[in-house]
């Protein structure tokens, strides 16, 4: 049975239960996913379901915090009961969230308080079994920090090795340090963030090797604990029967897994403060070392004026996103000499520098060189703060005047004020009378009828007439659009298969996934941005009951995202695209039925 379908029959008989009681009742209870094993590190389901409303209520996970809940989304589902010939619409909203136990136990998860419309509910306590998983010696987890010892602010980074000595199935990452409040995370500057498969000998055997890195920013100093990681994954212990024909060349038929999962070993990170003594005026909180270089163009036959293109390149860390714009305007020098505009490009990172590029113009004749710019920094190494600086930069500037606008009007230009007041009096004097005046009083209705105004109001009346016209005949609504999305969700999806295998390999995968869900979304009306595959599985089920296409479309999904973190011989080529293509012209043939 389903999820979706547990909880729908949950739904109903609930409603039966209460149905003696009013109409617009609420309840409210919490479940969990018990469909499989809960192991150790690895995130489980829980749901909230209310009961009676439409809307999900306000929940205070206080209680569960110690297992880092995470809100996976809400969805609503309906259904009708017909009792002593009265009909009633019971509607049951479902919040779900993943909850993750970091030791093996059976825990009650305690009741969790919902608001709903300014009403309080409370949700029933929940058991959980946590089961630990076998060790193994087939896959080995290791991660390092670049510093023992860092400054508060300063970039440290996280790198994660897993290595695997056997094939593997389903396998789940859990990095507490990932979630910790005593760190900002970030992602590095170049490629090293992407995970990365390595075939290695270590220890005499053969192994693979996925790697990825991540940035870790200390918030306060201290001393910081950092918890093991851990990943499980399934391992081949016995032969069975081929679990999918559709997945042959994905799963090697035959095989049983058994759930197993490592651990790193435990770190410390001992963060210091900076110091106040000695703080350069400019510094803003960079720690590392770095490096600031300048160039201009052009040089030379440079006037007064003239745009010149400045670039600016700071280096030196590997982590380069807190270096700021340099503050241009702080520099004296060119502050007096120079104009910069306001706006500013947006900052590059090129070949391991943070490149920052801004137009600049001479102001006056004193401008031929581009003075030094500062960068204040604290070094970790020396435990105290340096500038650095750019070198001076000469310009070949030209003599130039400066115009004003007595240049611009000529040095012989004398006002002639008298004589046009002259003028202006004789003028006057020759018109007293108010014979000359006419009258210029408007009419609207002698407007209408005048071919002078007649094209004023015609015009814009026969673009009315022609616009109401049209958008009457191209008349189009919300339920329209919804049909014509439904209908091309077929034939879209399997044209963006077909282009799949131009893609490079390594996004392959991820777009594959992402073309399913699509087609999931477009063809059952659902928000494509929250679908998994258990959703994806769900959807086919409720509408065609096929339940071996649904499950072949979910282990696809699954089987495509598991590559995010870490990759898995997985090639996509051709013929998969083909035999994907063809699942979803049986869907969609069995939904015309």
């Amino acid at each position: 049975m389903t999820i979706f379908r547990k909880y729908t029959f949950i739904a109903l008989a609930l409603t039966a239960l209460f149905a003696g009681r009013a109409v617009g009742q609420v309840q409210v209870f919490a479940q969990i996913d018990s469909q499989k094993d809960i192991y150790v590190g690895e995130s489980f389901t829980y749901y909230i379901i209310i009961e009676g409303a439409d809307k999900q209520g306000q929940a205070d996970l206080g209680p569960l915090q110690k297992y880092n809940p995470q809100s996976t989304g809400s969805r609503n589902q309906s259904s009708t009961q017909i009792i002593n010939g009265k009909i009633t619409q019971n509607i049951t909203t479902i919040m779900t969230y993943a909850l993750t136990a970091d030791r093996p136990e059976l825990i009650q998860l305690p009741s969790v308080t919902v608001t709903i419309d300014g009403k309080t509910y409370r949700t029933n306590p929940v058991t959980v079994n946590i089961i630990k998983p076998g060790t193994t010696d087939k896959l080995e987890l290791d991660i390092t920090l670049s510093e023992k010892q860092c400054y508060v602010g300063q970039p440290i980074v996280l790198t994660v090795k897993f290595y695997r000595y056997a094939n593997i199935g389903d396998y789940q990452f859990n990095i507490p340090v990932l979630n910790s409040d005593a760190f900002y995370i970030e992602e590095p500057d170049d490629t090293t963030s992407q995970t990365k498969q390595y075939r290695i000998t270590k220890g005499g055997r053969d192994a693979i090797l996925f790697t990825f890195s991540k940035i870790l920013i200390p918030k306060h100093a201290g001393k910081i604990d950092i918890k093991p990681a851990s990943i499980s994954a399934e391992l081949v212990v016995g032969r069975s029967r081929s679990r999918d024909r559709f997945f042959d060349d994905f799963f090697s038929s035959g095989k049983q897994y058994k759930r197993f999962m490592v651990s790193s070993e435990p770190l410390s990170l001992d963060v210091l403060p900076l110091p106040e003594q000695g703080k350069p005026d400019g510094f803003y909180g960079l720690v590392g070392r770095y490096t600031i270089s300048a160039s201009a163009k052009p040089t030379t036959d440079v006037y007064m004026g003239d745009p010149i293109t400045l670039t600016i390149k700071i280096a030196g860390s590997k982590y380069l996103k807190p270096v700021h714009w340099p503050e241009l305007q702080q520099v004296p020098e060119l502050a007096a000499n120079f104009k910069m505009p306001s706006q500013k490009a947006a900052p590059a990172i090129d070949n391991g520098f943070k490149v920052f590029t801004q137009t600049i113009r001479p102001d006056n004749n004193k401008a031929n060189v581009i003075p030094s710019i500062p960068l204040a920094y604290f070094d970790p190494d020396t435990a105290s703060y340096n500038v650095a600086k750019t070198k001076p930069i000469k310009l070949d500037l030209k003599p130039s005047k400066r115009l004003t606008y007595a240049d611009i009007e000529g040095r012989d230009f004398a006002p002639v004020n008298k004589e046009v007041e002259a003028i202006k009096k004789g003028l006057s004097a020759n018109y007293e009378s108010p014979d000359v005046l006419e009258n210029m009083n408007f009419s609207p209705a002698a407007a209408l009828i005048s071919p002078g105004y007649a094209p004023i109001w015609t015009v814009p009346l026969a673009i009315l007439i022609l616009s109401s016209v049209t958008k009457f005949l191209t008349c189009t609504n919300p339920e329209k659009v919804a049909a014509k999305r439904r209908r091309q969700a077929c034939s879209k999806a399997i044209a963006q298969l077909k282009k799949i295998t131009s893609i490079d390999s390594s996004q392959r995968n991820e777009q594959i996934a992402s073309i399913m869900k699509q087609y999931i979304g477009d063809r059952f009306d659902k928000i494509v941005g929250s679908l998994t595959g258990n959703d994806c599985y769900e959807a086919i089920v409720d509408a065609t009951e096929d339940t071996e296409a649904a499950n072949e479309y979910r282990r696809t999904i699954e089987r495509c995202q598991s590559t995010r973190y870490a990759s898995i011989d997985v090639n996509i080529d051709s013929r998969k695209t083909d035999n994907i293509i063809e699942l979803i012209r049986n869907i969609e043939k069995k939904l015309k039925k």
